[in-house]
């Protein structure tokens, strides 16, 4: 698969912020929340910064961070894991098996001390039930034995929900509504708390490399499968995706839609969730965090935090077009549907769908090429355009800007190559023919008919005499000339020749008479 560059890498917190002229421990999580970014370290610090983004003139962006405080937890712990309740305005900070409630801006642990105690792993519901706009739903997987835990998180409280057991230990959990997808030792599983119900996904060896569980939309979760497969699972356990082939050392997953990202010991890598192709790869060493906030991708190592910067999805699409990669450009703009604003995307699409069609007639892919002008809605103008003289002199039609292909005219899209010419001319004699009687010609009906003509006349094709003996919209003028340039010349010809070859005497009958202006604007007789 060829090369997509879907993201670009910049550094947003170098290791001297983090630092100063101390001995420091190592990054061991990250949360961001908007332009709020905690970097929480072995030495049970946690740091906030404010994340400033500059827009670049390529689609990219760089980011600077401005250190804001940093606070000592008071154990001598990691800190294990932050998670942002920007609702209530708190962080929860897991460290030394327990989860503490501190303010998001002084990072000062609550008055009332409200913690969740003996938690190895924690979750946050994106998707919650109880309905309250003042807490937040918290999964945590238990120092008890085979135990996960439901709890509701208020500004200075906590209170617990539900306990579940669970058929072997928990090593890793998402959550969502009332369903957890969990990393078992052997397994994964769906487990409904509510209900008690659970749904057996796929063996897993928990042993020999760090699960993955993710939740990446509303009831679907990504997991790290046997044999480096990402695999897709609802909370029916079901799969609605093909799996993306991952490294078998992934050590960590993150979602920016139409993309999965992976992390291993030297690279990442991005996947589509659309095609399920690999796209991208950047080299990048002795990264061990790979996260996703709210549509920002943050990839850490042990001293410093990188952020994967998106290219806007029309550039991308523009890139693959201009690679001639139509098929991923047309996947990649229907994906993007979900994240543009209805009529933009329509406006957008059907463009993409008209440089598509040139495209693919530039390589005589003509089938191709007339289903996306059609889907498009192309103006046929800008198809007649490319053919010298074809459009009536009477035609104001411009070109649309930006123009939707590359080519001068005819001449240049085959490069002279006269077989390519008729190919490129019959293609359009049969898709005017087609879409002169339909909506595709209206307000155009003149052009069309007139480049028909003109197309009929080189040819000396069959159907010039059924067009101008029916109703048509042909340009008198421009058709006259036409027709004077292209008969057949009775000196070529003799009287009997010309008797047998009706058609052309007929033609040069409409002929006198349209130069002696007896005819209507229309050539119709």
């Amino acid at each position: 698969m060829m090369s997509t560059k879907a993201f670009t890498l910049v550094s947003a917190v170098e290791q001297e912020l983090l630092v100063g002229d101390k001995e420091q421990g190592h990054i061991e999580c990250v949360e961001c929340c908007g332009k709020n970014l905690y970097v929480g370290t072995s030495d049970c610090i946690i740091y906030h910064f404010l994340l400033e983004e500059r827009a670049l003139p390529t689609g990219t962006a760089t980011f600077s961070a401005t250190k804001q405080l940093h606070r000592h937890l008071g154990f001598r712990k990691p800190v294990s894991e932050l998670r942002a309740a920007s609702a209530l305005n708190r962080l929860l900070v897991l460290c030394d098996n327990s989860i503490t409630l501190v303010n998001m801006m002084s990072l000062e642990p609550v008055p009332s001390g409200a913690r969740i105690k003996g938690a190895m792993a924690l979750a946050l519901n994106e998707n919650p039930v109880s309905g309250d706009p003042f807490c937040v739903e918290v999964c945590i997987i238990s120092v008890k034995r085979r135990t996960v835990q439901v709890f509701l998180v208020f500004e200075d409280r906590v209170q617990i929900v539900r306990e579940v057991s669970t058929p072997e230990q928990p090593l890793a959990v998402a959550v969502d509504g009332h369903f957890l997808c969990l990393a078992l030792t052997t397994q994964y599983i769906i487990l409904n708390y509510n209900t008690g119900v659970a749904q057996d996904l796929f063996p897993y060896c928990g042993d020999e490399k760090r699960p993955i569980v993710k939740r990446i939309g509303r009831q679907e979760f990504l997991l790290a499968g046997p044999g480096g497969l990402g695999m897709f699972a609802t909370v029916a356990g079901i799969s609605q995706r093909a799996p993306v082939h991952w490294s078998e050392n992934v050590i960590g997953a993150a979602v920016c839609f139409p993309y999965v990202i992976a992390l291993d010991n030297e690279f990442i890598t991005v996947h589509s969730m659309l095609d399920q192709q690999q796209k991208q790869t950047l080299p990048f060493k002795e990264g061990h965090i790979l996260q996703d906030f709210e549509g920002r991708v943050i990839v850490a190592t042990s001293k410093g935090v990188y952020i994967l910067v998106p290219l806007p999805l029309e550039k991308q699409i523009q890139d693959l077009l201009a690679s001639r990669r139509v098929e991923e450009a047309l996947v990649l703009a229907k994906g993007a549907r979900r994240n543009i604003p209805k009529e933009k995307f329509q406006v957008m699409y059907r463009r993409i769908l008209q440089q598509a069609g040139f495209i693919q007639f530039a390589q005589l892919q003509f089938l191709e090429a007339k289903e996306l002008f059609r889907s498009g809605q192309l103006d046929v103008r800008e198809l007649i355009s490319l053919y010298p003289f074809l459009l009536p002199t009477s035609s104001s039609f411009t070109r649309s800007h930006p123009p939707l292909h590359e080519y001068a005219d005819l001449n240049q899209l085959t490069q002279g190559d006269q077989e390519k010419m008729a190919k490129c001319k019959r293609f359009l004699m049969s898709y005017l023919n087609e879409v002169r009687s339909t909506e595709v010609a209206n307000g155009y009906k003149e052009d069309i008919d007139t480049a028909l003509l003109k197309l009929y006349a080189e040819a000396d094709h069959d159907s010039l005499l059924d067009l101008l003996v029916t109703e048509n919209s042909c340009l008198l003028t421009d058709s006259a000339a036409w027709l004077e340039k292209h008969k057949k010349l009775e000196s070529k010809f003799s009287p009997g020749d010309l008797w047998m070859n009706s058609r052309t005497v007929l033609i040069q009958t409409i002929l006198s008479l349209a130069l002696r202006n007896t005819l209507k604007p229309s050539l119709s007789i």
